[in-house]
């Protein structure tokens, strides 16, 4: 079956090639290619944030997050139900416990579950700003305050939405707002954990790199060729996020009022276009029978087989999985492409 609207595409309309180009024609290919610092920089200037630390994925920045925050073994860390499994990977990877928490009507982790969950053990919050919708970070950080918690923000989906917590952390894989391929990014206030996190990225290296390691490092390391697009991304994130802005008030204007559908809060910043629907797996089939590809919500955390908890009760982030989607949602996505997408949508229901 042929897609022609594929879920998501990269949108490389600035200097990527010839960025990419140009740490060709120096021979600076690896992870100490001026570009890295180049993108590093430019990121956490536009974020308001003094320090950025590129990293290979979104899920090592969490990672690397984590125990530049000096969380491990015997420790707990709060993660949303509703969530990409890597959040929680990230902590497995320290050896610390994921303890979940339940979505709200947004998606995101309902706040007012948080203090609950919290134990003895329990050392940071990791809030995901789901599809793009940022968290209640001031309630978040408030209870972090009054538990001496440290913060992680998760912001795989939400370039573009200012961080606020002890480090935060962005992905560029290929489907995100702003990509390298693949690719991640730490942004930390805090230059101590700054250098840790460098220092545990490059496998731990001393300043004399004499291969003595005092601790478990990481190959998490940015090459300069991935650095060179992502830098090129980041020059033109201000016109990429109004793009996309577009084209969620497209999707909403012609979606809207349809019997069957069911839109979704608005986001702060668009990563995809999140909706429910009655009778969803029949639609995405109709959809990709049209060429228009599709994907499913997340599953909840308690459901995954390295999470399984026999005993999970009846959660909002079960619900939201039941018959939640999310269609084509890409920057270079035109009009015309959206009016073939939410004609067919009207179409199935219109024959039902």
């Amino acid at each position: 079956m042929t897609i022609t609207y594929p879920v998501s595409q990269p949108w490389l309309e600035g200097r990527e090639l010839d960025y990419v180009t140009q740490t060709v024609s120096d021979g600076w290919l690896s992870s100490q290619g001026p570009f890295v610092a180049r993108f590093e920089q430019a990121f956490a200037d536009y974020n308001g944030i003094a320090h950025g630390v590129a990293c290979s994925s979104g899920t090592t920045a969490l990672t690397l997050a984590l125990r530049a925050l000096g969380i491990g073994p015997g420790d707990e860390v709060i993660v949303p139900e509703f969530t990409m499994i890597a959040s929680a990977w990230a902590v497995t990877y320290t050896g610390a416990t994921p303890v979940f928490v339940d979505c709200g009507d947004d998606l995101n982790i309902d706040v007012t579950l948080i203090e609950e969950r919290i134990t003895s053990r329990t050392k940071a919050i990791m809030p995901v700003h789901i599809y793009g919708r940022r968290c209640d970070m001031d309630a978040i950080m408030a209870l972090a305050h009054d538990y001496n918690l440290r913060v992680v923000e998760d912001s795989a989906e939400a370039h573009g939405v200012r961080p606020v917590a002890d480090i935060a952390c962005f992905s560029l894989f290929g489907n995100k707002i702003i990509t390298s391929g693949e690719g991640g990014i730490c942004l930390t206030a805090d230059p101590r954990l700054a250098g840790q996190l460098k220092h545990l990225r490059g496998m731990a290296f001393d300043p004399g790199h004499t291969f003595l390691h005092k601790k478990l490092g990481y190959n998490f390391r940015m090459t300069s060729m991935q650095a060179a697009v992502a830098l090129a991304q980041t020059e033109r994130i201000g016109e990429i996020l109004a793009l996309r802005r577009a084209i969620e008030k497209r999707y909403d204007d012609a979606l809207a009022g349809i019997d069957g559908i069911t839109l979704m809060p608005a986001r702060d910043v668009l990563w995809m276009y999140d909706l429910r629907a009655q009778r969803r797996e029949q639609l995405r089939e109709f959809l990709a029978a049209a060429g228009i590809e599709t994907r499913l919500f997340f599953k909840p955390m308690s459901r995954q087989p390295g999470y399984l908890d026999p005993n999970w009760p009846s959660l909002n982030a079960s619900r939201f999985s039941e018959d939640g989607f999310y269609l084509p949602t890409y920057t270079g996505l035109t009009e015309a492409d959206q009016a073939f997408i939410t004609g067919k949508v009207r179409e199935f229901f219109a024959a039902a």
